[in-house]
């Protein structure tokens, strides 16, 4: 950029383009200061750090370097130059599986983006919402802000998804019914949708790991380096002797019911062709009790990669245990899914453990623990597991809009 002087700047763009001055008298080069972006109301280096030459037309001769300018450059101009609104109406569906906490991870950051929305809970647990609707209205939270919409996915979930005037849709849910919200926004007016869909998350225990944490992080383990193994298998046996189903308002119980009579024998089935599979049964594989949905813990070893049990989310009371003899197979076994949801690695080798995190592809890698969510932590998944985020800041981005606002600035001694 040229001088700021008065004069200057006229001299240089004659210079620069190969026209005269237009005075009649010699004209001197003048001092170029400016050869960075303007950013954002600042004289800025090229992200990349690349330049350019500018070269004077009269002799060829280099003028300056210039700021070489790319698509990272670009984001951070329009960024200093937009506006984030928010969406407009939300259409809020979630699970059976964690309802209240699925509440406020989807309603918090809507209201806090400025929307109003629509929430539909799941048939088998619509009672939290509701509840959780009346405290808003206790609150002050005015009137059609929150709004809940008991029922079916195929009539009052089907209706949000393909609703004209509905901006956006957030569903925690199957991947199977994932993909009928994505046709609906398709088929009306192409709001976008946010998923947060199913998972086959392993735990990946290494042979340096505390047995006695690995057993108690592996409720949903896959994976188990085979030089840990047989005394893992031995401690879970002996845990899960220990382990108590029943009532969950009874506080000794460790395990409650499954949700439903048809998630129940979902998981039988599942159990099943674990056993017809050739998978070995360590503990469980049976109802429990005369009465309700109970399952007993069931824990198959013997597990080979292309069994149901193995490929497939189960959603239930069920580990599959499966060794591994080196760093490159877990990574390659665990990323061998059409899911990318979360995984767990548990290791004393902080490499071990960074390169595994680094590795799997998925949206959480817990290290040395497992279901160790966080309000502030981003929630979400990769591949057939979805796409956008509950919890943290990312959260609020599915329910803001970004506006480019562009103003002309008339009598500017820059134009």
């Amino acid at each position: 950029m040229a001088s700021e002087r008065n004069g200057d700047g006229g001299k240089a763009r004659a210079a620069e383009n190969g026209n005269g001055g237009g005075s009649g008298v010699p004209m001197e080069m003048p001092e170029i200061r400016h050869t960075k972006l303007f950013i954002n109301g600042a004289f800025v280096d090229a992200v990349s750090g690349k330049t350019f030459e500018t070269r004077d037309p009269r002799t060829g001769d280099v003028i300056a370097s210039i700021a070489e300018g790319d698509k990272k450059d670009v984001d951070l101009a329009v960024k200093g130059h937009t506006l984030r609104e928010p969406m407009g109406v939300a259409g809020l569906i979630i699970p059976w599986n964690f309802p209240a906490i699925m509440f406020f991870s989807k309603v918090a950051p809507a209201l806090a983006a400025g929307c109003t929305m629509v929430v539909k809970p799941a048939e088998q647990t619509p009672l939290s919402a509701l509840y959780f609707a009346h405290l808003a209205k206790q609150a002050g939270v005015p009137d059609g802000v929150i709004n809940v919409i008991t029922g079916f996915g195929p009539t009052a979930g089907a209706a949000i998804a393909s609703h004209m005037d509905v901006d956006m849709v957030s569903f925690t849910g199957s991947t199977a019914v994932g993909r009928l919200i994505m046709e609906a926004s398709a088929r009306s007016n192409l709001k976008p949708v946010s998923l947060e869909l199913g998972g086959k998350s392993p735990l990946i225990i290494f042979d340096d790991a505390d047995v006695d944490m690995a057993v108690g992080l592996a409720i949903a383990a896959n994976f188990f380096n085979k030089g840990i193994y047989d005394r893992f298998v031995k401690k879970l046996a002996q845990r899960m002797e220990s382990w108590v189903v029943g009532d969950p308002f009874d506080p000794r119980v460790n395990q409650g019911p499954q949700v439903d009579k048809a998630q129940y024998e979902r998981v039988l089935g599942f159990i099943d062709h674990g056993k017809r599979e050739g998978a070995t049964v360590l503990t469980g594989g049976k109802p429990f009790g005369q009465r309700g949905y109970y399952i007993e813990p069931t824990v198959f070893t013997d597990v080979k990669d292309d069994m149901i049990i193995a490929k497939e989310e189960i959603f239930g009371p069920v580990m599959c245990l499966m060794k591994f003899t080196s760093v490159e197979e877990a990574i390659a076994r665990a990323n061998d899914t059409r899911y990318g949801l979360a995984a767990g690695v548990v290791t004393k080798d902080i490499n071990v453990a960074n390169r595994m995190a680094r590795s799997i592809r998925a949206g959480v890698v817990w290290v040395n623990c497992y279901f160790a969510m966080d309000s502030d932590c981003p929630f979400g998944g990769r591949k057939m597991s979805g796409f956008g985020k509950d919890d943290g800041m990312h959260a609020l981005d599915k329910f803001l809009a970004v506006k480019s606002v562009v103003t002309p600035v008339y009598d500017s001694p820059w134009l």
